[in-house]
């Protein structure tokens, strides 16, 4: 609808220019008229570019896509007086392939009591964080992959982990990382799995979602959804709107679980790490540049040497 919408508002404009020059051909510049049919052209061309670009993307990148699954816990000292009941937290998030057996994701995925303000004061009081399991589901893989080895910004939500079992198959590429920083007003797609379990299943067939609808391990949901090759990204697509510093602001919308995704140029690029959005402002969701993961990157290569 997007697409017929731009294009009734360009193609009447290109149709008057061809009249007038059939009614004062004396009075009209060819050569100012081509350029104008030309620009006209290419603004039609580039719309079209933005249009098939999600499905574009998608269709090439998502199985560096995988979803994370992550179980912690607190520990306490054993003669702290202020110990609470022991407690397995679950969370969920994205993240991609960005080199050989290398993921990237957000600091708050790998290590998710990273500025959670009740993890921050249980932490404060003497409580140390567990992370219990870590694991990447791959889109066209049966089983999950276990992570560790994280290694995280201290500057920016960002954090780095290592596949511990591997290799990939060699149809799971590493993502393009930009050399350029888009300009605001550029288009822009996030892929990633917001909603987490929820959203996979309400895509799977009526039989599987019947029989896992009501099943409260998210382990087991996800291992299933993988065995019948659910594990599937999904890709919204809008417009950079601003730049400060390393966050681009972008309108492109996302939820939990999208955290980690890989934000995309008209390239097919990646220009950053979605990381958060801003409840009830739809231009408010928030990506770290990707410049900001390179030092990560060569920092965990480093490391292994």
């Amino acid at each position: 609808m997007r697409w017929l919408r731009i294009t009734w508002q360009v193609v009447p404009w290109l149709l008057v220019a061809l009249l007038i020059t059939q009614i004062y051909p004396s009075r009209i510049n060819t050569f100012e008229l081509n350029g104008a049919v030309s620009r006209l052209t290419a603004q039609l061309a580039q719309m079209q570019n933005e249009q098939d670009m999600p499905a574009t993307v998608l269709r090439r990148h998502r199985n560096a896509i995988c979803y994370i699954y992550a179980v912690y816990t607190m520990e306490w000292p054993a003669r702290s007086v202020v110990r609470t009941l022991t407690r397995h937290t679950r969370v969920s998030g994205t993240g991609f392939l960005v080199a050989n057996n290398l993921i990237a994701t957000n600091r708050h995925v790998a290590e998710p009591w990273f500025e959670d303000p009740d993890d921050e004061e249980q932490i404060r009081a003497g409580a140390k964080p567990k992370l219990e399991k870590l694991v990447a589901f791959f889109p066209g893989m049966m089983d999950p992959v276990k992570l560790g080895d994280i290694r995280v910004s201290m500057d920016q939500d960002l954090a780095v982990a290592r596949l511990i079992e591997g290799p990939l198959p060699e149809t799971i590429q590493p993502l393009p990382l930009a050399e350029k920083m888009s300009e605001p007003g550029a288009a822009v797609i996030v892929i990633g799995y917001p909603l987490g379990v929820s959203a996979m299943l309400a895509k799977t067939p009526t039989n599987v979602y019947k029989r896992l609808a009501s099943t409260k391990d998210i382990m087991q949901v996800a291992s299933d959804l993988a065995a019948h090759a659910m594990i599937r990204p999904s890709a919204t697509c809008g417009h950079l709107g601003d730049i400060v510093d390393q966050k681009l602001i972008y309108d492109a919308p996302t939820a939990q679980g999208g955290s980690g995704g890989p934000v995309f140029n008209a390239k097919g690029e990646v220009i950053a790490v979605n990381a958060a959005y801003i409840d009830g402002f739809s231009g408010g969701t928030i990506g770290i540049s990707s410049e900001a993961l390179k030092p990560l990157i060569a920092a965990a290569y480093h490391r292994r040497r």
